[in-house]
C-alpha cells in the first residue's frame, strides 16, 4: 500500500566523490559561493575529509556533501546513478553565472536548455561532477558572499536527475514511498525524461531519464555517491523504511550520522537511496555563528584526533 500522505519532504542532501580536497573546497566555498558548514571525517574511513557544503545553517534540500578521494580513479556517469544535479538560481541569474565560470575555466555542457518549462545551464564542476543551475522562484534565503549577491545566488537544491535504464521500479518507490507524483516525460536522446515532484515544497523534483541502451555507470571522482531524501525526525524515517521494505528492498538499520540518522537501500536501477532526519542538525557540536570552522569528530573518534588531522589534507580556507 502507498504511504499516504508520506513524511518525506524532498531532497535532503547529495553526497559525491571529489579528487583534490582543496581545489574541491575553493571551487564550492569561493566560485559557487556556498557556506562550509561541516568540516569532519567519513565515518567509516576518517582518513578521508566529510565536506558539507549548504546555506547558513545547511537546512536540508541544499546541502552538497563530497568525499575527496585523492587518488581514486576518475567515474563515468552512466545507468545507476545521479547523472546531474540541479541547483536552483533566481530568473535571470544564469547571465552572472556563465560569466563567472567562465573566468574560473569551467567546462559549460549546454547553455539555455529548456527543460519542462524551465531554463537551465549544465557544467561539469573541476571534479568532472555534472551540475545544472536551474532558473526557478525559491523562496529560500541563500548563502550569499561579497561577489554573489542574494539577487543571483544558489537558493538550495531544485533536484535531481537518475540515469536509468528502466524506471517503474524507481518511480514506484518514489510514488508509493516517498509521496512524489508525475508531472509529465518528454523524449530525450535515445529514451525519455519523466519528471516527478514532491508537491508543496522546494528540492523536491526528481528526473527519471530512461534509456534501455544506457552504459553503465562507473563510481568513482566526479559522480554522486548517494542521494538522500529528507524527513522531519526518526518516527517519520520508521515509517518511511517500513514502506521501503514492503515494496522489497533491503532497507539497512538506522545509522547515526551525528548530524542526522540515515537509512539506506539500493533501488533496483542501481542508485543508492537515503532518508535522512532534518534533526538534530549542524549546529549540534558548534555554533550556527562558526559552522565549519574547525574540524569536528564523532566521540568515537575524539581521542585519534591528533593522528587524524595530521593524516587528512589542508583545505586551504
Amino acid at each position: 500500500m502507498p504511504l499516504d500522505p508520506s513524511p518525506v519532504t524532498g531532497l535532503h542532501h547529495v553526497t559525491a566523490i571529489a579528487g583534490d580536497a582543496a581545489r574541491n573546497a575553493d571551487f564550492h566555498v569561493r566560485a559557487l559561493g556556498r557556506r562550509l558548514v561541516k568540516r569532519t571525517v567519513n565515518f567509516d574511513d576518517p582518513g578521508t575529509w566529510h565536506l558539507y557544503y549548504g546555506d547558513e545553517t545547511g537546512a536540508a534540500g541544499g546541502v552538497m556533501t563530497v568525499f575527496p578521494w585523492a587518488h581514486a580513479p576518475q567515474g563515468a556517469v552512466g545507468a545507476g546513478q545521479v547523472s546531474i544535479t540541479q541547483y536552483a538560481v533566481p530568473p535571470g541569474a544564469l547571465a552572472f553565472w556563465r560569466a563567472r565560470l567562465a573566468a574560473e575555466d569551467v567546462h559549460v555542457v549546454s547553455e539555455a536548455e529548456t527543460v519542462f518549462g524551465e531554463t537551465r545551464d549544465v557544467f561539469a564542476d573541476p571534479d568532472g561532477l555534472l551540475t545544472a543551475l536551474v532558473e526557478t522562484d525559491d523562496p529560500r534565503t541563500p548563502w550569499t558572499t561579497e561577489a554573489i549577491g542574494a539577487d543571483v545566488a544558489i537558493r538550495g537544491f531544485h533536484g535531481v536527475t537518475l540515469a536509468l535504464r528502466e524506471g517503474e521500479t524507481t518511480t514506484r518507490i518514489l510514488t508509493e514511498a516517498f509521496g512524489y507524483e508525475t508531472e509529465g516525460s518528454a523524449p530525450a536522446g535515445g529514451g525519455t525524461v519523466t519528471r516527478l515532484r514532491r508537491p508543496g515544497g522546494v528540492a523536491g523534483v526528481v528526473d527519471l531519464h530512461v534509456d534501455p541502451a544506457m552504459p553503465a555507470g562507473r563510481e568513482g571522482v566526479g559522480t554522486v555517491h548517494h542521494v538522500a531524501f529528507s524527513v522531519p525526525d526518526p518516527d517519520a524515517q520508521a515509517r518511511v523504511r517500513a514502506a521501503l521494505a514492503a515494496l522489497g528492498l533491503a532497507v539497512t538499520p538506522r545509522i547515526d550520522r551525528q548530524y542526522f540518522d540515515a537509512v539506506y537501500a539500493r533501488t533496483p536501477g542501481g542508485v543508492l537511496f537515503e532518508v535522512a532526519t532534518e534533526t538534530p542538525g549542524f549546529a549540534i557540536d558548534e555554533p550556527v555563528e562558526t559552522l565549519g570552522a574547525a574540524l569536528r569528530l564523532p566521540d568515537r573518534y575524539a581521542p585519534h584526533r591528533a593522528r587524524i588531522e595530521a593524516a587528512l589534507p589542508p583545505l586551504g580556507l
